[in-house]
């Protein structure tokens, strides 16, 4: 499956973004999707994911109640609404795709088969 991550930008602090990652393939709907981050210096984190057998998600800790993903199968595509950003979030956001379904598949690195490009996210003070 190839992904194509878009919707980043420069943001001041407290605004909100939607990122958007499109999928090709007629078996989107078997794979889980996750949103990861890596900020200059630092290694890739987990974020955000959603699991396709049951459309579980699940959030790290430092995004609970201000990101939410979600996806729709007819489009092929998943979302990332980030709301109340901080400086914090700022980074190269990628998406991916798995096809796990359990809950340490779906919340790390190498549970994830395929990336796509990433997207710049900037949030300024």
């Amino acid at each position: 499956v190839q992904l194509q991550a878009s919707g980043g930008g420069l943001v001041q602090a407290g605004g909100s973004l939607r990122l958007s990652c499109a999928a090709s393939g007629r078996t989107f709907i078997r794979y889980s999707m996750g949103w990861f981050r890596q900020a200059p210096g630092k290694e890739r984190e987990f974020v955000a994911a959603i699991r396709w057998s049951d459309s579980s998600t699940y959030y790290a800790d430092s995004v609970k109640g201000r990101f939410t993903i979600s996806r729709d199968n007819a489009k092929n595509t998943v979302y990332l609404q980030m709301n109340s950003l901080k400086p914090e979030d700022t980074a190269v956001y990628y998406c991916a795709a798995t096809t796990s379904s359990t809950v340490m598949g779906v919340t790390t690195l190498r549970g994830y088969d395929y990336w796509g490009q990433g997207t710049q996210v900037t949030v300024s003070s």
